[in-house]
This record gives C-alpha cells, sequence and structure tokens, in this order.
C-alpha cells in the first residue's frame, strides 16, 4: 500500500460508522475490538494502517520496552516540585469539599491522603473532586491565576 493510499484511508476513518471500524480493526489486528469510544477506535486504527504501511518499531525499541514493562516497579522517578512551593514534611492541609472534610499530609517525598500515597497535591485534588484540579489551589495555597 502506497502513501497516497494509506492518507486517503486515515482521511476517511472519521466518516465511517462504528461498526465499520469494529471490522476494520477485526481486520487489522486479528482481535476483538476493546470497547472503548468511536474516538479510541479512530486513533489507534490511523495509527495501525500507517504501522502497517510504513513498519512499527525497530526490533531493538520493542526489547527495550519489554524489558521496561518487565521491571517490578518501573523505573525511580523522583515527584517534582517547582521552586517556591516547598512544603515542609509534615504539614498537614485541611479542607472542606462538599460537606465533607479532607486532610493530606506532606511526606518526605509526595503526600499522604486517606492512607494512601501520592505523588503530588494536584493527584490528591484530583481523587476527591473527580475533576482536574491545581493542588495548590485546590488547597488553598494559591489563588487560581496567580503566579509564584
Amino acid at each position: 500500500m502506497n502513501s497516497i493510499e494509506v492518507i486517503r484511508q486515515v482521511a476517511a476513518l472519521p466518516g465511517m460508522s462504528t461498526e465499520a471500524l469494529k471490522k476494520m480493526w477485526k481486520e487489522l489486528n486479528e482481535t476483538e475490538p476493546p470497547a472503548f469510544n468511536r474516538t479510541f477506535l479512530v486513533k489507534r486504527l490511523a495509527h495501525r494502517l500507517q504501522e502497517l504501511s510504513l513498519g512499527g518499531l525497530q526490533a531493538k525499541s520493542e526489547k527495550r520496552m519489554e524489558r521496561m514493562s518487565a521491571e517490578e516497579d518501573g523505573p525511580k522517578i523522583e515527584p517534582k516540585r517547582p521552586q517556591g512551593e516547598k512544603l515542609l514534611p509534615g504539614t498537614r492541609l485541611l479542607r472542606e469539599w462538599k460537606g465533607v472534610e479532607h486532610r493530606c499530609t506532606v511526606l518526605d517525598d509526595g503526600f499522604e491522603y486517606q492512607g494512601r500515597k501520592f505523588g503530588s497535591l494536584s493527584a490528591v485534588a484530583n481523587h476527591i473532586t473527580g475533576t482536574k484540579w491545581n493542588g495548590f489551589v485546590f488547597w488553598g495555597l494559591r489563588r487560581q491565576g496567580e503566579k509564584l
């Protein structure tokens, strides 16, 4: 399949019915399509069409990815805190959200909330609210839009 044909096929994906996308998934991947939405199918099918036409990852990259996924804990990544936003370990943060009082403790390497460790205040805020929040704004340490 030449690159022009691949471009045509990729461009046609958004206009296809969900059933046609699922059928194409079965043909290209030889598996049942995942139970995700249309957008997911379109993106992954576009990637698969290009992969089949242009080639996939190099064997060296695939082996490296396999090694990385086989590691139990994965690579150790230290949580990053921007300069000027340092909180002392042991600091307890308190916030009322929808009538419920929430407490979070600052650790040396993250934050503890309800016995669970989080890498950032934003992760704690997202866990509590179910939506994206800037952790420093949620916990009242900074106003929204305020620069450091």
